[in-house]
């Protein structure tokens, strides 16, 4: 049997602080504390319940604009709001009939999915 541990997106050096203020103090996810031997090379440890992402710094960095992890609330209005009202404007879309589902792009440009469920 196969779970998924972790997603991880990259960031670009010195993004770990906009990135925190949008995972953790929009998003509500905690930072988690990196093992010793990772912690200097940056990024972010991030979880809420089973969600964990992973934000590792990458020198040529370029935003993951189609590839994207999916993240399943049971409040998708809310969270609608949530990220609207700080700024970061979600887009709806309803190509799949049965699914409720709008995309935001992080502070450094990764596109995430947020869905009902």
């Amino acid at each position: 049997m196969l779970r998924l541990d972790h997603v991880q997106l990259a960031i670009p050096k010195g993004a770990e602080d906009g990135c925190r203020r949008f995972y953790v103090d929009v998003l509500g996810m905690k930072e988690v504390p990196k093992p010793p031997a990772l912690a200097g090379r940056g990024g972010l440890w991030l979880e809420s319940g089973p969600v964990r992402i992973h934000l590792g710094v990458e020198e040529s960095f370029s935003p993951a604009r189609k590839a994207h992890p999916a993240v399943a609330t049971g409040d998708l209005d809310g969270l609608a709001r949530t990220l609207s009202e700080a700024g970061y404007e979600p887009a709806w879309d309803d190509a799949i009939p049965e699914v409720r589902r709008f995309y935001v792009s992080d502070p450094v440009g990764n596109r995430i999915e947020f869905m009902e469920g």
